[in-house]
């Protein structure tokens, strides 16, 4: 068996009258993410996280904000083009894990839909993933609420 490991993170600024979606699941705040696409930073991690365990570049790669077919999509729609990649390499997803780094809002309330709203979309059980928040303390712009960055790390095996 094939067994391989991927490392994603990604980092969006904050901004007022801005949509706020991670995991595919829209958050009510009053600040979203500035981006090309829905800015979903916990997706983002997770479509680096899972092409880097294939060594099949990354996200910009694949998607880039330099192509106005992308301006603006959800970000769901490049996780399932995403997961058609892993499957058409002949891997499976193994495990999710990941974390949400944000001031506000809490997360807690929402942990469980983001969750089976990833495991919809990847066609996985619940069970395969992770979803954590956490704060930065205060410090740095995360801190100072102008951003949000999410980290993942994946595993796959041969399907």
């Amino acid at each position: 068996m094939d067994f391989r490991v991927g490392l994603g993170n990604d980092i969006h600024k904050l901004a007022e009258a801005k949509e706020l979606v991670i995991g595919g699941i829209k958050i009510p705040y009053h600040k979203g993410c500035v981006a090309h696409s829905d800015g979903d930073v916990l997706i983002h991690a997770i479509c680096d996280a899972l092409l880097g365990a294939i060594a099949c570049k990354d996200i910009g790669n694949h998607f880039p904000d330099t192509d106005a077919a992308f301006k603006n999509i959800e970000s769901s729609v490049l996780l399932k083009k995403v997961n058609e990649i892993i499957k058409g390499n002949k891997f499976s997803i193994n495990n999710i894990d990941s974390t949400v780094i944000l001031e506000k809002p809490k997360l807690s309330p929402y942990i469980d839909s983001i969750r089976k709203n990833l495991a919809d979309i990847l066609e996985i059980d619940v069970s395969k993933i992770s979803v954590k928040a956490k704060t930065n303390e205060g410090l740095g712009d995360i801190g100072r609420n102008e951003a949000i960055a999410a980290c993942c790390i994946v595993s796959l095996g041969n399907s």
